[in-house]
């Protein structure tokens, strides 16, 4: 047993309004820079629909994610070596820019600077690319709510693999339709084929948390990790000409906060925790012969925090004593190996994802309630699972490889868990937990205890119970707070009368800061300046860049004709924190690279 943590995601599809604030503080935070104009490290997708990147699940067409060979052993779907080093000047399997969409800005200048006259001034759409007038004719939101559903709805990869076994629930009438919204991150995953494509070994997961990182000056631009990510969530700089993706906001973990998505999620959806897993079998795990296998692969991965063993092997394995703590109160933990009504998304990709799914039930109910029948009575909820208008079918293809069982199940607890809990809530008067239906608790395999405690999560948890994240920071305070010079002034805070440099406990309190705190400092005041960011006063990596001017260390040095530099080069700030040595699962051999 070689023991691992790794911060996890679970997103509870049930509360998911789609209003896309959880993309648009993404963006704000991560992508508001040039060259990732198109961007999205955080989308919310209507369902049924096409998705970001356009039909990004057709893996025949774009080659993502891992298969078996004939000897039962993991290759990349893409093709290893050989194979990219045939293609590794031209990568025909890569989305174009038609498949995201050409970012765009209006001329509002024409509406402001027009000069009077009988025709009104109009601000036409701008490509944001090559300056040009367009036509737009796609986006990330175009399939926002069912937009165009009887034109496009057909073409959802989902539902052209349900279309044989469930032609009359998969029908695109008005009367007939069901929707719901599916955030999507970076999943994070235990076997990223993103890693293992990548031929300068730019691409990387982090051996403390999990999450995975592209260093940016080992990146060169091939793009193979684009098309290895099933999920296409490896997105193209096209100005620095390096690799980005979402980081898992990992510099507001490092200080105890949540992603920014989470932080601001108007339904509080998402849950954020630790997972210790067998390291030793997530190559096993992978390797599952039958798709279906998968999820219950996974879940035979995941260890749980409450054995003493787990935790002797975890100590030994050097895993802090605070993140085991936060393993046995985490969230994500109690959603997916306690209560099993987490999914993941799409298994069959074999990267083994770490972002997780509750699959929504409210439109059962919305639909049971405006026949006329109670749409919480468990009787009816139980019924109703197998017969309305959300095909078990599609979200099977979407959670589990196609197998309805556990999506069944887990639709099933959820039911069950409003029927057990509506006779206690409604009597009201009740000081304490409400009582709890055990008859009903128990036709789903779970106690009134397990069952309440599932409630509680789901519905009641505050701020600290949805996000248990044990903080980096606070194992290198001590180390942070020697970094300060004794010879300089106590008072260096920011805006202090000691203010001489640039250091993480104000101005002049010692060398560069660390990533997580430059951030929050300095970005907050990058952002909102008029002028381009100033290399002099702090390093300037992806993470902090305004998207202005040509800060040293961000872009290569170039000559023009007369020989004089337009570049220059010094720092180094990759907005990525040091790549230790690559965990032993990432790549068994060369076939599984």
């Amino acid at each position: 047993m070689r023991v691992m943590a790794q911060i996890a995601m679970v997103m509870n599809l049930d509360k998911c309004i789609g209003c896309h604030t959880c993309s648009v503080t993404c963006k704000q935070a991560w992508t508001n820079r040039g060259g990732v104009e198109y961007v999205w490290f955080n989308n919310v997708e209507t369902r049924p629909g096409q998705g970001y990147p356009r039909r990004y699940e057709d893996q025949e067409t774009w080659k993502g994610g891992w298969e078996l060979n004939k000897r039962g052993r993991l290759r990349l779907k893409a093709g290893g070596r050989l194979s990219k080093l045939a293609h590794i000047f031209s990568n025909p399997q890569l989305p174009a820019i038609g498949d995201y969409y050409e970012p765009w800005t209006y001329e509002y200048a024409n509406l402001l600077d027009a000069p009077l006259g009988d025709d009104v001034p109009v601000a036409r759409p701008r490509s944001l690319l090559s300056g040009k007038p367009m036509k737009i004719e796609w986006s990330a939101n175009w399939d926002d709510d069912l937009g165009g559903v009887n034109e496009h709805g057909a073409l959802d990869p989902m539902v052209a693999k349900v279309r044989e076994q469930a032609a009359e629930k998969v029908r695109f009438e008005f009367e007939q339709t069901f929707m719901f919204y599916l955030p999507r991150i970076c999943e994070h995953c235990l076997n990223p084929s993103c890693v293992a494509s990548c031929p300068s070994g730019a691409m990387y997961k982090r051996q403390e948390d999990g999450i995975v990182l592209v260093d940016q000056d080992q990146c060169r631009g091939w793009r193979m990790c684009v098309t290895g990510c099933p999920y296409k969530k490896v997105y193209f700089n096209h100005r620095t000409g390096k690799a980005e993706k979402c980081t898992l906001c990992y510099p507001r973990l490092e200080v105890g906060l949540p992603t920014v998505c989470s932080e601001t999620c108007v339904g509080r959806l998402r849950y954020l925790g630790v997972m210790l897993y067998d390291a030793d079998k997530v190559l096993e795990a992978a390797s599952a012969p039958e798709d279906t296998d998968l999820y219950e692969a996974q879940l035979g991965v995941f260890l749980d925090p409450e054995d003493p063993v787990v935790r002797r092997e975890a100590e030994r394995a050097g895993i802090a004593q605070d993140w085991i703590a936060a393993a046995r109160r985490s969230p994500v933990h109690a959603l997916i190996s306690r209560h099993r009504v987490a999914l993941p998304l799409h298994p069959e990709y074999r990267t083994m994802p770490m972002v997780w799914y509750i699959p929504p039930l409210s439109p059962v109910v919305e639909a049971l309630t405006e026949t006329g029948f109670d749409g919480e009575d468990t009787g009816n909820l139980f019924g109703a699972i197998d017969t309305l208008r959300i095909p078990l079918e599609y979200l099977a293809e979407l959670f589990t490889a196609g197998d309805t069982a556990p999506v069944r199940a887990s639709l099933e607890k959820l039911a069950a868990m409003r029927g057990a809990m509506r006779p206690g809530l409604l009597a009201g008067g009740t000081s304490g937990p409400a009582p709890v239906d055990e008859d009903i608790a128990r036709s789903v395999g779970m106690s009134g205890e397990e069952m309440y405690a599932l409630y509680r999560l789901l519905a009641l948890a505050k701020y600290e119970e949805r996000y248990v994240i044990p903080t980096a920071a606070v194992g290198d305070a001590r180390r942070l707070e020697e970094s300060v010079l004794p010879d300089e002034c106590s008072l260096d805070y920011a805006g202090g009368p000691g203010m001489i440099g640039s250091g993480p406990y104000g101005e002049g309190s010692g060398a560069a800061p660390p990533v997580s705190v430059e951030n929050f400092h300095v970005l907050r005041d990058r952002q909102s300046a008029d002028a381009p960011a100033d290399p002099g006063r702090s390093r300037v990596n992806l993470l902090n860049w305004d998207g202005r001017g040509h800060p040293a260390g961000l872009f290569p040095r170039r000559t023009d004709g007369t020989g004089t530099t337009d570049r220059t080069d010094g720092m180094k700030g990759t907005g990525a924190a040091p790549r230790p040595p690559r965990n032993a699962h990432d790549a068994d051999d060369e076939e599984q690279r």
